[in-house]
């Protein structure tokens, strides 16, 4: 049952398209009305009153600014018809009618989440929706910490020295860890970790870490639930005799609609917690290369990672960037440096310290820029720090998938550069 309804795909499929029609009858239900009174008074207040909600919703999110981007206008519709859906109900007169309005208010509701879920690819299946507890969780905890570790092969590279043992589970495990922000003073929630089928067995084999950012909004396990993250690292584990890098999920928000734009700053010290508190934790709990690192992310993880490469490329030398922006920012130059280092007796200086392309290495780096084909407002961004980052000599280009700005370009970005990733932090050979 649970397979059916629960782990049914919510993007596409049977699940969307039912609630879809339910939608639509439920909508009709609500506007189309008998008596001329409806059509010509009460129907042109629901619709003046709606406007006014949305007008009114799209003033607060400006002052308040909660996401980076504006909402696209296919969120506007549908949130638009959501509250059109809850204004006709309340105009209604009969309490039969009321009844039968609320279930239907709740399918309109439905299927509105449902269309702007669908503009994100933010839950792909009911079962991430409800929070239900992943099938391969564990508590790390239950993992030996250490293990006799296998050699490498005479190339190197783990996968040289691997022969994957009868006994390979055939996925992967994910971990929720506290990780403190002990040097940094950074108030993180709980990370994520993924545990590739080799780490789980012995001899094990010294893989590298991929650490792992979200986007803003958002949360450590969104990774998990809306990039895939175990079914995406468990397919390149099958194909490589259960290796895979070790992936750790940190908090770089702090809450769900922070944005300390993951520099050390009056907003928070995060580029100290990714770059100190992160890896002394890696070190203290996994066996782990801990020379071999790389970082990634989607969004503000995307901007982030590039940040963390030019600013701390001796932790991580090796950079994704899934749609990221050109440069940290919370709505423009100004506001940013502000809000950042308003404090300092220079803040544009102070910015322009740690805003990567402003300083760009001539080498020791290397990176892969991922962004969406449709993407309208990523994309020229990801072209402009490609363009800056090989105008310095550093390697790093652009690849291109289906898509705008969605978890679906990440999940798709991560398993087209996931190849290039082994390679770089020596789990592979690099090709010629």
């Amino acid at each position: 049952m649970r397979a059916l309804i629960l782990d049914s795909p919510l993007l596409f499929g049977w699940l969307p398209t039912t609630l879809t029609w339910l939608g639509i009858v439920s909508l009709v239900f609500l506007l189309v009305r008998s008596g001329r009174g409806w059509w010509t008074r009460r129907l042109p207040v629901v619709l003046a009153v709606t406007l006014l909600v949305l007008g009114a919703a799209a003033l607060v999110l400006q002052v308040w600014a909660p996401f980076p981007d504006p909402l696209g206008w296919r969120v506007w519709l549908w949130s638009g018809l959501g509250v059109l859906a809850v204004v006709a109900a309340v105009a209604g007169r009969r309490r039969w009618w009321r009844v039968l309005g609320v279930l239907a208010v709740l399918l309109v509701l439905a299927v509105a989440g449902v269309k702007i879920n669908a503009v994100y690819a933010y839950r792909p299946t009911l079962a991430g929706v409800l929070g239900l507890p992943a099938a391969n969780a564990i508590d790390l905890a239950a993992v030996p910490a250490v293990l006799p570790l296998a050699a490498p092969g005479p190339d190197g590279t783990v996968a040289g020295g691997w022969t994957a043992p009868a006994d390979l589970p055939g996925g992967g495990r994910v971990a929720t860890v506290p990780i403190p922000g002990t040097v940094s003073g950074f108030a993180a929630r709980p990370a994520e970790v993924y545990l590739p089928p080799a780490y789980l067995v012995s001899p094990r084999p010294l893989l590298p870490v991929l650490v792992l950012i979200g986007g803003q909004p958002g949360d450590p396990a969104d990774w998990l639930v809306a990039g895939e993250l175990a079914k995406l690292m468990d397919g390149f584990a099958r194909s490589h005799g259960g290796l895979a890098p070790i992936v750790v999920v940190p908090d770089a928000t702090g809450s769900a609609f922070g944005d300390p734009l993951c520099l050390d700053s009056r907003l928070g010290n995060v580029q100290t917690y990714l770059a100190e508190d992160v890896p002394a934790w890696v070190a203290a709990h996994l066996q782990a290369d801990p020379t071999r690192r790389a970082i990634g992310g989607f969004s503000y993880g995307g901007t982030c990672s590039l940040q963390l490469a030019v600013n701390r490329p001796d932790v991580y030398p090796t950079f994704l960037d899934m749609s990221g922006q050109v440069e940290p920012s919370l709505g423009d130059r100004a506001q940013t440096v502000a809000a950042a280092f308003g404090d300092r007796p220079d803040p544009a200086a102070s910015f322009a310290a740690v805003n990567p392309l402003e300083h760009l290495p001539t080498g020791g780096i290397a990176g892969r820029v991922v962004v969406g084909a449709e993407d309208e407002v990523y994309g020229p961004q990801a072209r402009h720090v490609v363009d800056a980052a090989q105008a310095a000599g550093l390697d790093v280009t652009l690849s291109l998938v289906d898509g705008t700005h969605s978890w679906t370009v990440a999940k798709d970005g991560l398993v087209a550069e996931l190849p290039w990733i082994a390679r770089r932090t020596g789990i592979l050979a690099d090709i010629g």
